[in-house]
């Protein structure tokens, strides 16, 4: 099984045939085929047959066509991370929550970044409900969000930040005069970041918990343009409490009173385990849970010009 294989099966599978499978690799149909051929005599498995509505892959050419993706991007990620060891520079990998990436990595990764110059640091957001997977097909080094529960000691993981998540309102707003009943909660516009459309985590099981209907859910791309829209008086949002401390201290800002309007989080660095873990991510997981680290994510601190590449859904610090 090669990686030229490889690639002509998923570009059949991502096209749907062997036609436009070699035009976007610019071979030809009889070269797409053979390579098919091939996998499917060392594999033992058809993959898949032609039907009149198009192509119909068998059980075991759709569980290739997902291995095929993640083996190529394993291999593709290899060349770049070898051709950086080979000019002399490390790479880390983090995936982690949008909440962790808005609000405590830059923070973090800035004053990780500055104590190994030879080391880039690359952070993608995604969903907590993939973190097992990103971590045990190499995606990424380390996973900050929720702790990850697997047997067999796969994965390892340190809590080393608690947080509270409370909601928040501007000072004018009636839901802060007096402690809101429930049905009053529910009949609110709660103004939210991308946490909330999660599967899982804090802020989504509060606001199931106080039974908010999705359609008085607005969703942000950060939870700081969700922030700016409540201090503006046109709803609440649910937003971590350390980073609208000044905010209330100033008075912008105005907790929202009630039993049911805060909640308790925890947030824990995965990373392989069995010493299969990465130098880097060891080291970042030894890094995290010291006072320095923890005063950095809770102050933030600004990642400097020339030190900052954003990217659609990844942001790169070097």
């Amino acid at each position: 099984m090669t990686p030229t294989q490889l690639r002509a099966f998923a570009a059949v599978v991502r096209l749907g045939s062997v036609k436009a499978a070699a035009a976007e690799l610019f071979v030809t149909e009889a070269a797409v085929s053979l390579h098919v051929g091939q996998l499917r005599k060392e594999l033992g498995d058809q993959l898949f047959t032609r039907t009149s509505a198009g192509l119909a892959f068998t059980p075991g050419g759709l569980r290739l066509a997902s291995r095929a993706v993640e083996l190529l991007g394993l291999q593709d990620r290899t060349v770049l991370e070898v051709r950086a060891a080979g000019e002399g520079r490390r790479l880390l990998r983090l995936g982690t929550s949008s909440l962790f990436a808005e609000y405590a990595a830059p923070g973090l990764i800035t004053l990780f970044a500055e104590r190994a110059k030879d080391l880039d640091v690359e952070l993608s957001t995604h969903r907590t409900t993939r973190f097992e997977s990103l971590l045990m097909t190499r995606t990424v080094d380390a996973t900050i969000g929720p702790r990850i529960a697997r047997p067999e000691n796969a994965l390892a993981s340190t809590q080393f930040l608690n947080y509270q998540v409370v909601a928040v309102a501007s000072p004018g707003h009636p839901v802060v005069q007096v402690p809101p009943s429930p049905s009053t909660l529910r009949q609110q516009t709660w103004l939210l970041g991308p946490s909330a459309a999660e599967d899982a985590g804090v802020i989504t099981a509060l606001l199931h918990r106080l039974g908010v209907p999705e359609e008085r859910q607005q969703i942000f791309q950060s939870h700081a343009a969700a922030l700016e829209e409540t201090k503006r008086g046109r709803g609440l949002t649910l937003t971590l409490s350390f980073a609208v401390a000044q905010d209330l201290a100033v008075g912008q800002l105005v907790q929202v009173q009630g039993r049911t309007l805060c909640a308790q989080g925890s947030w824990h660095i995965s990373t392989l385990g069995g010493g299969q873990a990465t130098p880097a991510a060891d080291e970042m997981s030894r890094f995290i849970t010291t006072p320095r680290a923890t005063q950095a994510m809770l102050r933030g601190r600004a990642v400097a010009h020339g030190r900052f590449r954003p990217a659609v859904h990844v942001t790169l610090w070097s």
